[in-house]
C-alpha cells in the first residue's frame, strides 16, 4: 500500500454527487462498504493480480445506504492484489459455497505496487483535486 497524500483528505461531499462525478471516470464503490465507510477504487491495471487506486470515504452523517448523506474523504492510496495461479488448496467447495467462493483467495493481498504505477495514481489524485476542488 502506498498512500498519496491530498488536497481531498478532510474534504466533505454528497455521496450522490460523488457517485456522480467519478463513476463517468472510471471508479466504482468498491465491494467492502460498510454502512458508515467505505472506498472509491479506480482500477488502474491487472496484471497477474490487479492495482488500484482507493479513496477512502466516512459517512458523516446518517449511513451510507441513506439518501442525502454526507462523506468526508480520506487519504487515497494505491494498493495492488496479486493472485496465485491454479487452484486454491484451502476452498472449500459444495454445492452451495461453489455459488459464492468462485474465485482463489489472493496470494498476497498487499502486494508491490509496481514503480510506473506509482506516478499514473499520484496523476489520477491529481485529476480527482481538479474535478472536485478547482
Amino acid at each position: 500500500m502506498i498512500e498519496i497524500p491530498s488536497r481531498l483528505e478532510g474534504k466533505q461531499f454528497s455521496l450522490h454527487q460523488l457517485e456522480q462525478t467519478l463513476k463517468p471516470l472510471g471508479y466504482e464503490i468498491g465491494g467492502g462498504w460498510e454502512y458508515d465507510h467505505g472506498y472509491f477504487d479506480y482500477k488502474i491495471a491487472d496484471h497477474l493480480g490487479y492495482q488500484f487506486l482507493r479513496v477512502p470515504f466516512q459517512a458523516v452523517d446518517g449511513q451510507l445506504d441513506s439518501h442525502g448523506t454526507t462523506v468526508e474523504l480520506g487519504r487515497p492510496f494505491l494498493l495492488a492484489h496479486k493472485y496465485q495461479r491454479g487452484i486454491d488448496d484451502f476452498a472449500d467447495v459444495g454445492n452451495l459455497t461453489a455459488s459464492f467462493d468462485q474465485f482463489a483467495e489472493p496470494q498476497d493481498p498487499d502486494a508491490t505496487v509496481p514503480e510506473p504505477l506509482i506516478s499514473v495514481g499520484k496523476a489520477l489524485v491529481q485529476e480527482l483535486e481538479r474535478r472536485l476542488l478547482d
